[in-house]
C-alpha cells in the first residue's frame, strides 16, 4: 500500500515511506530510489496548495507556502543523492544552513520554513522530517507608531491642494478613510480591501469582517472616522460591492494600500517604516495603553488565541511606571 494518501508515489505499485524500496538493477545490486523518482512533487505541490485553499487559508498565507516549497523543491533538484531518509534530511539541514549563510534571512522565517515543509512532507505522508525539531522564533517587541505619528500620517495629505482635480480630490479623501480604518478598527490588509458596502453599520458605528478561516466578527470605528465615511460615501459615484474600488471597479489590492501608507509616512516626515500591518500594531497598543482590557482587544482583532494579542502589543516604559505606581498607591 502506498504511504502517501494522495496516491503521488510514482510507482503503481507503491512502496515504504523511508524510500528504502529495493530495485533490482541490471548488475544484480540492489539500489533504492531517489525520492524525487519516487514521488511526484509538482502534483504534490499543486494538491496541497489546493488543500489549503479548501482549508480557507488566505491568499496570502498561501502565496507564501506556494514560494517556500517551491524554493525546497527546487534545491532539492540541485542534490545529488537523495536515496535514503538519511540523505534526505541531511539535504533538508543543508538547505536551512543555505538560508542562514548565504540568503542572511531571518530566525523567524527559518522556524516558518521549517514549519511549512513538515507540513507539506506531512500532507504528502512522507515521514523523513517528522523528529526535526521546530527552531525558536525571536521575540522582538512589535513595532508601532505613536498617537501623534498615526494623526501626522492620516491628515498628511490634507493641505496639498495645488494643481488638484475632483478626481484627485476624491482618492485623497478615499485614502484618508482608508488609513483611518486600519488604525481605528484595527484591520488586517486583506479584510480591508474585500470591505463591501453593505458591512458597514454607520448608526451603530461597526464593520462585519469577514476574517481568517472565515469566522465573522465586529469591529468599532470613533466618531472622526465615521465623519469621513459619511463623507466619502456621499461622494462615492461607483456601484460596487466593494467599500474601496480602483479606477476599474475591482477592489484594491494589499500591494496598493502598502505603496499608499508608503507615501503617506514619506509626506508626514515619519522615519520609522509604516506598513498596514504596523496601524494593527499600533491599534492594539493604544487601547492597552489606555486601560482596555486585553481580552477586548483580543475579540477586535479577531485572534484565536490570547497569546497571539499579546505579541501585537506593547507598553512602552512610562506607561507601565503610570500603571505601577498606580497600583501600589
Amino acid at each position: 500500500m502506498s504511504p502517501y494518501p494522495n496516491q503521488h508515489w510514482r510507482s503503481s505499485e507503491g512502496g515504504p515511506a523511508n524510500l528504502e524500496r529495493s530495485i533490482a538493477g541490471e548488475s544484480g545490486y540492489l539500489l533504492r530510489e531517489n525520492i524525487l523518482d519516487a514521488f511526484d512533487f509538482p502534483e504534490m505541490i499543486e494538491d496541497y496548495l489546493i488543500e489549503l485553499e479548501i482549508r480557507n487559508y488566505s491568499q496570502n498565507t498561501i502565496k507564501t507556502y506556494k514560494s517556500i516549497i517551491t524554493n525546497f523543491y527546487r534545491f532539492l533538484l540541485k542534490e545529488k543523492d537523495l536515496h535514503d531518509e538519511r540523505l534526505v534530511l541531511r539535504a533538508f539541514k543543508r538547505y536551512i544552513r543555505h538560508l542562514k549563510r548565504d540568503k542572511d534571512v531571518s530566525q523567524n522565517y527559518i522556524y516558518l520554513v521549517t514549519v511549512v515543509v513538515k507540513k507539506f512532507f506531512e500532507f504528502g505522508g512522507i515521514g523523513v522530517l517528522k523528529d526535526v525539531k521546530t527552531p525558536k522564533r525571536t521575540k522582538s517587541l512589535p513595532k508601532s507608531l505613536n498617537e501623534e505619528e498615526v494623526q501626522r500620517l492620516i491628515h498628511a495629505m490634507d493641505g496639498s491642494s495645488n494643481g488638484s482635480t475632483h478626481h484627485s480630490e476624491f482618492l485623497k479623501l478615499r485614502n484618508k478613510v482608508i488609513l483611518a480604518l486600519l488604525y481605528s478598527s484595527g484591520l488586517r490588509v486583506s479584510e480591508l480591501v474585500t470591505l463591501r458596502t453593505d458591512s458597514v453599520d454607520l448608526h451603530e458605528r461597526t464593520l462585519r469582517i469577514r476574517g481568517k478561516g472565515e469566522k465573522d466578527r465586529i469591529v468599532l470605528f470613533d466618531d472622526e472616522t465615521k465623519e469621513m465615511l459619511e463623507g466619502y460615501l456621499t461622494k462615492r459615484s461607483c456601484n460596487s460591492e466593494y467599500l474601496f474600488v480602483n479606477r476599474s471597479g475591482n477592489h484594491l489590492t494589499p500591494r496598493y494600500i502598502q505603496m499608499m501608507i508608503k507615501d503617506y509616512a514619506k509626506a508626514a516626515g515619519i522615519k520609522k517604516r509604516v506598513t498596514p500591518h504596523i496601524l494593527r500594531h499600533s491599534f492594539a497598543t493604544h487601547l492597552l495603553k489606555n486601560g482596555v482590557d486585553i481580552r477586548a482587544i483580543q475579540q477586535l482583532l479577531g485572534h484565536s488565541n490570547l497569546s497571539t494579542t499579546q505579541i501585537y502589543t506593547s507598553v512602552d516604559m512610562h506607561t507601565l511606571k503610570d500603571v505601577y505606581d498606580r497600583a501600589k498607591n
